[in-house]
């Protein structure tokens, strides 16, 4: 029995070392140095703090700044350690209540606008923690944010256009719109 013992427990501490230090070491340690910025979680920074993640969404809820995806994380939305759908399936009446009261506030914010609501705006995604919205729920938002910010709807369009992110490689995906990035950069328009 010791015979067999001794080479196990050596074998289990050694595995142990390669797996559990040495590897996590090496990764961490190239992902640092080749990524650095998102090894440290693709923070956004602004005047030298950081005010959230590139990666994940925040949810906004001041009319003068574009509202994210609805976010169906708990116990709060755009939880990071809590990523996942709601799990509600099309005919749920949990799900149908939610859209429609999701509907309803967007309607109440901006009840002049008679545009088709995007349904990246009333859904959430699969992870719950999407940063970006798509162009038509951007452009949706735009008239709320230039009445609200008093500067000329045509600015806020122009700043979708600047801030629009394309397809990767030109087709996978569709064009978007990363909402922190682009709330950040209303906050530093001039007026």
């Amino acid at each position: 029995m010791k015979t067999y013992l001794r080479p196990a427990l050596v074998l289990f501490v050694l595995l142990t070392f390669i797996t559990g230090v040495a590897y996590p070491l090496l990764i961490t340690g190239l992902g640092q140095a080749l990524f650095p910025a998102q090894a440290s979680g693709s923070l956004v920074e602004r005047d030298g703090k950081p005010v959230g993640s590139s990666l994940i969404g925040q949810a906004f809820s001041a009319p003068k700044y574009f509202w994210s995806r609805p976010s169906a994380t708990s116990p709060m939305p755009n939880n990071g350690s809590s990523s996942g759908g709601s799990n509600l399936g099309p005919t749920n009446t949990a799900l149908v209540d939610a859209v429609q009261g999701r509907i309803d506030a967007l309607q109440k914010a901006d009840p002049d606008n008679k545009q088709l609501i995007p349904i990246d705006l009333v859904t959430a995604s699969a992870s719950g923690l999407d940063p970006h919205i798509s162009i038509a729920a951007a452009q949706y938002q735009a008239s709320r944010i230039a009445s609200t910010r008093k500067i000329p709807v045509e600015k806020v369009n122009a700043l979708i256009e600047q801030t629009q992110e394309v397809a990767v490689l030109g087709f996978l995906g569709e064009p978007r719109v990363n909402v922190l990035a682009i709330n950040l950069a209303l906050d530093a328009i001039k007026l």
